[in-house]
């Protein structure tokens, strides 16, 4: 089974909480560099565009943009206005934009691939925005973890492979007739794939927000699930560098271990950090509070829990309005013992509950990061953005990592942005997000990184 679950609020809830004790924690081992502003933004896309999910930078400026809610692919210019329409639904386009993920992968020089996952190709898109050739995905298995650039830190090309965060084959058994919640992971393989010999290896492992599921089902045919998320989680990131070296951002002691293209590995010493530790209060405090937020975004939400019922519905053979798009996988099989035959028709899927692991399961120190908060730049450094431990200015503060891992820099991005990518030349893009999902609207702000 794969879900995504958005942790957002949950963020919010523990920076609300003021729950990070004074308890004498851990020496970081040197000082923290000051925190500097970021530089100026020289450009702002004049047309709103819907969820962007990841863009391209490309040379003189241009940009390739991912808006998925829009499902389509843009080619922006230098004033980030947009000069052509590379991929949407439009009846008839050749370059089709699907109904499940899709992402843009940097490719070979100038070029950028667009993963569709529905379709299991890939579109070569040139500096020009032109579409030159289609290729298929190496693995038809992978084709959702190629696309789903908004898991994890997506995938990257390197050195004549893609490489990209593997998913677990889950199986969910049948026992009596009633399906049995097999045990999420809490790790996650990096794989690569040579897009020659489709040769896969595993380069490592990162430690995920483990989510725990259970599903139970009524005499009368009717499941109830039951979702528990841990607001928390020590979690790893990683990310490619410009050089093709993977870098593995540790969370628990805050380290890099690196994967350079020919298998070496090499580990860098622990960063410094200003680690807080969580006292049982606290942590019950922070539990507490996001059991009220979830509360009052499903009084405020109602029909959340009536979409999330439909894709576990659609997934398990009853159509719906999530058939044919990979967001929930799962696979019956007979159980051993007494297990029956696999159902035959969908059952009725109730609206999940979602609610929070126990305080116990919390961390005893605050974690450096949450997950999908890593990007590279293209000076081959890593930015990290970190959760805050004492009061800072108002944005957000992003670690900037070099090759030695070192934190050479941190820099504050203006409120109410996230890092979407960088540029050549000291480039980055922000993104600056209006509304809540499904109707978010994204503006594009081209700055620079000083």
């Amino acid at each position: 089974m794969m879900h995504s679950l958005r942790t957002a609020g949950f963020t919010g809830a523990f920076l609300a909480t003021g729950a990070i004790a004074h308890a004498q924690a851990p020496a970081p081992s040197a000082s923290r560099p000051p925190i500097r502003a970021l530089g100026a933004v020289a450009a702002t896309n004049k047309d709103p565009l819907g969820q962007v999910a990841n863009i391209r930078a490309l040379p003189g400026g241009k940009l390739l943009v991912n808006d998925v809610s829009a499902r389509r692919v843009l080619l922006l210019d230098s004033t980030l206005t947009v000069l052509k329409v590379v991929a949407d639904t439009t009846p008839g386009n050749p370059n089709a934009y699907g109904q499940g993920f899709a992402s843009l992968i940097a490719f070979r020089g100038d070029s950028t691939l667009f993963v569709d996952a529905q379709s299991l190709s890939m579109l070569v898109i040139d500096a020009n925005g032109e579409v030159g050739r289609v290729m298929s995905v190496p693995r038809a298995q992978d084709a959702m973890m190629l696309a789903a650039g908004g898991v994890g830190a997506g995938a990257f090309y390197s050195n004549g492979h893609l490489v990209y965060r593997g998913m677990p084959g889950m199986r969910m058994q049948t026992l009596n007739g009633a399906p049995q919640m097999p045990s999420l992971p809490d790790t996650m393989a990096i794989t690569r794939v040579n897009l020659q010999t489709r040769v896969v290896d595993t380069l490592g492992f990162v430690k995920i927000p483990k989510t725990n599921t259970n599903i139970q089902q009524t005499d009368d045919g009717k499941m109830t699930i039951s979702i528990e998320v841990n607001p928390l989680p020590m979690v790893d990131e990683w990310a490619v560098l410009p050089n093709g070296d993977v870098a593995f951002v540790r969370g628990r002691d805050y380290h890099v271990d690196w994967v350079s293209p020919d298998g070496s590995r090499r580990s860098t010493p622990k960063m410094a950090f200003d680690w807080k530790r969580l006292t049982d209060e606290d942590k019950t405090k922070l539990v507490d509070s996001v059991k009220t937020i979830l509360d009052n975004q499903a009084a405020a939400n109602p029909n959340n829990g009536q979409a999330m019922a439909a894709a576990f519905g659609a997934a398990m053979g009853g159509g719906g309005g999530g058939a044919g798009r990979p967001q929930v996988i799962m696979r019956f099989e007979a159980g051993g013992g007494a297990g029956g035959a696999p159902p035959t028709r969908a059952p009725q899927i109730q609206p999940p509950k979602i609610g929070v692991v126990a305080a116990s399961e919390l961390p005893d120190y605050q974690p450096p990061f949450f997950a999908t908060s890593t990007r590279a730049d293209a000076d081959g450094n890593l930015w990290v953005l970190t959760i805050p431990t004492k009061p800072q200015p108002a944005g957000s503060v992003y670690d900037v990592i070099n090759a030695k891992g070192e934190v050479t820099e941190r820099v504050l991005v203006p409120e109410g942005r996230t890092v979407l990518g960088f540029g050549p030349g000291g480039v980055v893009y922000l993104a600056r997000r209006e509304g809540t999902a499904p109707n978010v609207v994204t503006h594009i702000e081209r700055a620079s990184v000083r």
